[in-house]
This record gives structure tokens, sequence and C-alpha cells, in this order.
């Protein structure tokens, strides 16, 4: 979902119904409410100018433009099949990626036809790389959630883009064909984190040398290339920037997310030079935009942002004052039931969930064409053991007290992701492994996110043996509140780093949890991207004994662990498994076969 800069229109995707797989594109007019639909699908992502009336999509490489007021859409003629179109500021032209020969290239089609700013055949053998490309996002920004590796300055004259090779560096792209280079210490900062081109100053980017301990927040010239460093990260284990910074404020002062450490206060906020506006105990996710202060100056609106306050489960929408006052840091909150919200802006309108609100006044519910969610009523959710570590019980339908039952216990996606959540659409599949005959745990135990930056980073290099500590501490002291749960038949799974963690649970801890399947598990860290092995255990060049205390390899043999999509000696290892092959082997109905 987009906003316009003018609050005029809203963009967004949706299917036409439950059985519609296939988003369209729609567009809801703001001041008379009602939605249009603009393209019908599949439109799997999409990009608007400043004001919410061009859209430009690809669909199976064909780029195409939308008129978003009139609801019309035109194909665009391009060289090549054409991948993460955008439209200028403006509307005029649209960039895009395209690929040949497995090294992409941007370029731009307008007025002036279809034009190649930059690109770059063969190998990029002087650098030690592979193919060399344009306006892309290599592996290790995604994992730092930057998708996009090109921006439109806000008055469409340039383009900031990426190159990636064996490194990634920054050039400013003219529309004549001028180009300069940005300058920083590419060798000790590597990983560009973020970058953002969409206010009234200069170019603001992220850096981080390759240990993740040390960053940078610059402002890059436009005209030169040369950056000024508006702001140092640091912290002991690993920087974790902030979604949505840096920004900048209408008054000129650059927004930036970091963490307060001191004075007793453990807190992830926001600062604006260097001044605190987001008050400690609210733990900021994400900056989304900002909204017109009732009563205020233009030139101190109010931040909208998705954090969590209390409850570690729930996401809910603030606005944050920006004026400097007397008063300190102030947050409001903008949505009053647990939940996970979400929210976007422009203009003068705010987006909460499905509800577009112009100011004070609500204007309208987007339609919702769902059909309803299988699992009724929440899960039970505690907060247990000395260090509350968050957790969720959920038992068959119709479950009476009194009978023990076996125990399931969760591990989702691994470290870093939150399963205990106020999200509905995260409770279906762990309700089908409830009515199959467990009590299904999930603990989100330290190395999660929503609490504290130092609960979150408490794991750095032993991460193994505070994540099993947790749920192991976690699961004796839920029987005290739910004494049906029956300890000596424990079950657990995951997938991705969730399933290394469950096969480190029933390999390390056999005594706890006694059956256990893996999917796609990680076995060795060292084989892992860089980024995100180094975030955990540190530098691979003198913590080797710390990655081979994390390793699946050399494990012995287990008829106990069922290991999907990998294979390690003496342990039981299938290609692929259904959910029904999971349930009958922990039930010990099923044996697989061992490599």
């Amino acid at each position: 979902m987009t906003v316009g800069a003018d609050g005029a229109r809203v963009a967004f995707l949706r299917s036409s119904g439950p059985e519609d797989p296939y988003d369209g594109l729609w567009v809801l007019h703001v001041a008379t409410a009602t939605e249009t639909l603009v393209a019908a699908g599949p439109v799997t992502s999409y990009a608007i100018d400043r004001d919410c009336r061009i859209a430009a999509f690809a669909h199976e490489g064909r780029l195409c433009r939308a008129d978003l007021v009139a609801a019309e859409v035109t194909p665009v003629p391009t060289e090549g099949p054409a991948e993460d179109p955008r439209p200028d500021p403006a509307g005029r032209s649209i960039g895009y990626v395209t690929w040949e020969n497995g090294a992409a290239s941007l370029r731009v089609t307008g007025p002036e036809g279809d034009r190649l700013l930059a690109g770059e055949s063969g190998n990029a053998w002087r650098e030690h790389g592979g193919s060399i490309s344009w306006g892309v996002a290599d592996d290790t920004a995604r994992r730092f959630g930057r998708d996009r590796g090109w921006w439109w300055a806000p008055d469409g004259s340039q383009i900031l883009a990426a190159r990636t090779a064996a490194s990634t560096s920054l050039h400013l792209l003219d529309l004549d064909y001028g180009w300069v280079d940005v300058h920083w210490d590419r060798e000790t900062y590597p990983y560009v984190v973020s970058v953002r081109w969409a206010d009234s100053g200069p170019p603001l980017v992220t850096v981080l040398r390759r240990l993740q301990q040390h960053g940078l927040v610059l402002a890059i010239d436009p005209r030169t290339g040369e950056t000024q460093v508006h702001a140092e990260l640091a912290d002991a284990r690993w920087v974790e920037p902030v979604a949505g910074t840096p920004r900048h404020l209408p008054d000129g002062r650059v927004l930036v997310g970091g963490e307060l450490a001191h004075d007793g206060f453990d807190a992830r906020c926001l600062f604006a030079d260097g001044s605190l506006l987001t008050p400690p105990g609210l733990y900021v996710r994400r900056v989304v935009g900002s909204v017109p202060r009732p009563g205020g100056p233009s030139s101190a609106p109010d931040l909208v942002i998705e954090g969590t306050e209390g409850d570690p489960g729930s996401q809910a929408v603030f606005r944050v004052r920006t004026s400097l006052g007397g008063g300190g840091a102030e947050a409001r909150r903008i949505t009053a039931t647990p939940g996970w919200h979400r929210a976007e802006t422009g203009g003068d309108v705010l987006v909460v969930d499905d509800e577009v609100w112009r100011g004070e006044a609500l204007v309208t519910t987007l339609r919702n064409l769902a059909a309803p969610l299988p699992v009724t009523g929440p899960p039970i959710l505690e907060r247990v053991t000395d260090r509350r570590l968050p957790a969720a019980v959920r038992y068959p339908a119709g479950f009476v007290g009194g009978a023990r039952i076996p125990v399931l216990v969760t591990l989702g996606d691994g470290p870093g992701r939150q399963q205990v959540v106020h999200d509905p659409l995260t409770w279906p599949e762990r309700q089908w492994w409830a009515d199959h005959g467990f009590a299904v745990v999930s603990i989100d135990g330290r190395g999660t996110p929503g609490i504290a930056p130092s609960f979150e980073k408490v794991v750095h290099r032993r991460l193994v043996d505070v994540a099993l500590a947790d749920q192991v501490d976690a699961l004796l002291a839920l029987v005290g509140k739910h004494p049906d749960l029956d300890l000596s038949t424990v079950a657990v799974r995951g997938a991705g780093l969730g399933g290394w963690l469950a096969a480190m649970a029933v390999l390390r801890r056999p005594d706890v949890f006694h059956r256990g399947v893996a999917r796609s598990p990680a076995l060795d860290w060292n084989d892992l991207p860089t980024v995100l092995a180094e975030r955990y255990l540190g530098d691979r060049r003198d913590a080797a004994e710390v990655y081979e205390h994390h390793s699946l390899l050399g494990a012995e043999p287990s008829g106990a662990l069922l290991i999907v999509g990998a294979s390690l000696p003496g342990i039981a290892s299938v290609e692929s498994a259904t959910l029904e092959d999971e349930l009958a082997f922990l039930r010990g109905d099923f044996v697989a076969p061992f490599p």
C-alpha cells in the first residue's frame, strides 16, 4: 500500500476474493472514498510517482504504465525484459532494470526514448567477482532489508544507483549521461545497509563494517559525490538499524534510529541530530512517515512509527512529536487494541491497517474480500521464568483439562523471528498440529526482537546455549500454569535456522526433547552467508571454536531426529516430507532411511 504525497490517492494490491490467487492494482480516491480497479492481476509489485498519479509495474517482463487517475494501463516498449520499474517523481519517465547474460543494466524510458544509463557486460575479473550488475540489491543488502538498488532524485534529474560485483559501490547518474562516484571508505565499511533519497535534503546512506559493530550515517553531496558523517552507530555485538531511517525532517535535522543503553535504559529509540525523540519505554520497529501535527507548524509534523510498548507480541502505531518542546520525548498510541498493526502515510492521510484517515476524520475502510480464518479464539499467552519470556500454548479444539497431552515445541524460522504475536495469520498451522493431538508450545527466547536490545543481542557468540536454555526453562515453567503438559513426550520442529535449533535440541538435550523434525536446517554456520553468520557468531577468522560448537556436523547418530531437505551421517534424512509425514515421525509411526 502506498499513499501519494498530496494525500489524494491510495494505491494498493488486492485480489478479487478468496478464490483468486492473483492481486490486482487498485486505487482509492480519498475525496470520494471510492475504490477503482486499475489493473487486473497478476500484479506482484508496483511503484508510484510522488502524488500517486502514475504507477509502473512489470508482468512477465513487460513494462506497464498505469494512469491511476483515469484508471488506464498502457504497455511501454523496452529494450529487454523489465524488472523493478519506477516512475520519476513527476511521472514523466520510468526507470527499470533489465538482465542480459547474467548482468543487470539500468535503463530509463520516457519522452526521449529508451536509454541505457549504466551497464557493463562481461565478468568483473579485476574485482575477483562474477558479472557486474547495476541497480539491483545483492544478497547481503537483502539480509539487511534493502531490496532496492537504485533511487530517483526528488526532482527527477538524477538517479543514485548501486553497482555490485565483488563489492558494492554507489554512483550518481545524470539523465544526460554524466555521472559522479560516491566516496566513502568502502574497504572499512563494505555493507550498504540503507539508502534514502525522498526528502528535501541530499541522499542519506547507512554503511557498516563487515563485523557490523560500527556504522556511519552519511549524507551525499549530489554534485560531487562527497560524503559527510551525520551519525555513528556502534555496539559491541552488532548494530541493528531501524527500518525507515535515516531520513530528513522538514526542519533539516536528520532522523536516526539507535539504542539507549546507559543510566538504566535499554531501549531502541529515535534521535534527531542527537536529541531523543521517543520515550525509552517504546521499542521502535519502523518509521512509517509523517503527518501534520494538529495546530502545529508545517516544519514540525508528527512522525508515524510502528513499535512495541509493554507487550512484545503486539505492534502498535504511534504519533511521535518532532518539535523540541520542554516536555521531553512524547509518543501517542493510535491503535488501541492488541494486534499486529501496520500503517502508511502521505500528505495529511494516514492508513492504519484497512482504515483511511484524513486528519482526525475517518474517510473509509478498505473492503476486505478475504475468507474468514479457520482458527477460532486466540492462543493462551504467558510470560514465564525470571526473564519473562513470551510463550503461547494452543490446545486441540474442544480440549478438556485433566488429561495429560503430548507437547510439540515450534521454533519457527529461528532466532530473530518472533512467534508469540497477536496476529491471527500466524496460528492456523499450529492449530492444525494441536488438533492432531498436541499441546503446541511457542516460546520467544532471548535473541528475538520486541523487548530490548540487550534481550535481543545477548545471544552473540553463544546462540545455541542461550536459545536452548530458554526453551528448556520456559517449558519447565509452563507446567506450573498448564499441568496437563506431558513433558515425558516432547517433540520439536523448525525450519531454516529454526530447523538447526530443533536438531540441536534433540541432539544436545535429549532429556527434554525426545523427537524432532528439522526442515532445511543450517548444518554448518561456515556455509551460511557471511553477513548472517558473523552477526551471531563473530569473526570466522578468530572464532573457529565458536563455529564448531554451533555445527551439526559430526553429530552422534540418532533415530529420534528427522532431517528434511538435507543429510547428515547417522541421522534419519529425506529429501522432502509432507506435514502428514512429519506427524507420523513425531508419533513414532514413520521410520526414515538413514543416509
